[in-house]
């Protein structure tokens, strides 16, 4: 009988003992209806356009170390150059962003067309940008500017109505201890992963969800090198804690699949069916500033990218690197400028919209390299692409058909009026059982993308499936 209680009372004791560890560690993703999922991620989706930051005490070598060029993008020169914490942390007393203007950033990005912005709080090489008590290897201890340039942009933001969000190198840290991707170089980065993510990672993160308000309204993780379930757990349920209503992308680790695909430096041939995404793209060809890359994007591919993202039911992230002083490069701010000209115009058919109906436009998903030079599907067709609204249709031309017509294929819901978001104007078309086909003027209205809005008598476009 004692043997058999003391069996009971082991079996019952580890009964209540494992739950506790299961939801310590098992714990993968926030569980919630699909009505509160598409309610806490209205609001990104309707955006569809933001602005990432690289800033960081990278941009004070700017791609040179010992006056030579070190390959690779800007904010990496630590990791590519081999350069020792001791002779790297020496660049903060150089780092003194005083020109530096919150409010001129956050207006930059609103008169682009952008509706949010994300921040490197911390890149890999553990320099906080911000305020925090977890390490001294921050702007406001190690800097001569010595404040926290996330809190002006929190008020800027704030006053403009744009969401803030921040990126946050979780895993690697190059400086604190954390992991370091292709190993580390310097005896003095030698430290034990889990004290970096408890001391560091948890405690900063901690910072960040409680220090700015209302802000961030985005977690964006990076690299989740060395991260396993129970690392990841710990940031996650701090998150989840302060701010259960953000927005995380995938890339924290330890099986969290988060709200958030983040294909980079491309856009995916088909988009990704059934998950919310987000294309992450330079200007040029870096992230952090690095003084010699002047290979910028020209705004016609600008454009045309946000047009076949958000036909594909994407956002578009859209990368600036400022230089140490604070600014963001002139050809960066010239780009922004003329895009936002062009949503001003055809702004309706990218904001609030969904993937496009069709799906013959795009071609057939074909070979192609990234902004890597890495191997990648694309898109063949790229002569239109399309989105929707509830009882609106909108079309956007990049090759104007010489014919003087455009079909919209298979499209059966009756069409009511189609007209030129630039002016308004009317245009004629044709509806027959195999479609739409839409009446153009003779020339472009806008030699990047020329908009079309087809009003539809159903909310729903519905189209009949192609062979």
């Amino acid at each position: 009988m004692k043997i058999k209680a003391l069996i009971i009372t082991v079996v019952l004791a580890l009964a209540s003992f494992v739950p506790a560890v299961i939801a310590q560690t098992n714990q993968t993703d926030k569980i919630e209806t699909k009505e509160q999922h598409d309610a806490r991620m209205a609001w990104w989706r309707d955006a569809k356009f933001g602005l990432f930051i690289h800033w960081g005490v990278y941009s004070v070598p700017g791609g040179y170390y010992h006056d030579k060029p070190v390959p690779d993008i800007g904010e990496w020169i630590m990791n590519r150059g081999k350069i020792p914490m001791a002779e790297y942390q020496q660049f903060a007393k150089e780092f003194n962003p005083v020109k530096f203007d919150a409010d001129a950033w956050v207006k930059t990005a609103k008169d682009a067309g952008m509706k949010y912005i994300v921040i490197t709080s911390k890149h890999h090489d553990g320099f906080a940008m911000f305020d925090t008590k977890a390490s001294p290897w921050n702007i406001v201890q190690t800097t001569p500017y010595g404040k926290d340039p996330l809190k002006d942009l929190a008020a800027a933001c704030h006053k403009y109505g744009i969401r803030l969000g921040f990126y946050y190198s979780q895993a690697q840290d190059w400086n604190n201890g954390g992991a370091a991707a292709g190993g580390k170089w310097d005896s003095a980065q030698q430290h034990d992963m889990d004290d970096y993510i408890d001391k560091i990672a948890v405690s900063q993160v901690k910072e960040l969800l409680s220090n700015y308000g209302e802000f961030p309204a985005v977690l964006w993780w990076d690299t989740p090198s060395d991260m396993n379930t129970n690392r990841a757990q710990k940031l996650y349920n701090e998150v989840m804690a302060l701010k259960p209503n953000i927005i995380m992308n995938n890339r924290l680790g330890g099986g969290f699949k988060g709200d958030t695909e983040t294909p980079e430096q491309q856009i995916p041939a088909n988009g990704f069916p059934g998950r919310d995404w987000e294309t992450c793209m330079t200007l040029n060809n870096t992230w952090g500033y690095k003084r010699d890359d002047n290979n910028w994007k020209s705004t016609t591919i600008i454009i045309r990218n946000l047009c076949d993202i958000a036909s594909k039911g994407g956002n578009y992230l859209l990368n600036v690197g400022p230089t140490s002083e604070g600014l963001i490069p002139q050809p960066s701010i010239e780009r922004l400028a003329e895009v936002g000209a062009w949503m001003k115009v055809n702004g309706e058919a990218i904001y609030g919209t969904t993937a496009t109906p069709f799906g013959s436009e795009l071609g057939e998903a074909v070979k192609s390299k990234d902004g890597y030079g890495h191997d990648t599907t694309v898109s063949s067709g790229n002569d239109w692409r399309c989105t929707t609204k509830p009882g609106k249709i909108y079309v956007m031309i990049f090759n104007w058909p010489a014919s003087g017509k455009l079909e919209l294929p298979g499209l059966q819901s009756k069409a009511k009026k189609t007209y030129l978001l630039v002016d308004r104007k009317k245009l004629k078309f044709e509806q027959a059982e195999s479609g739409v086909t839409l009446n153009l003027p003779a020339e472009a209205p806008d030699k990047i993308a020329s908009v079309i809005c087809v009003e539809i008598a159903d909310a729903t476009a519905k189209v009949a499936a192609q062979k």
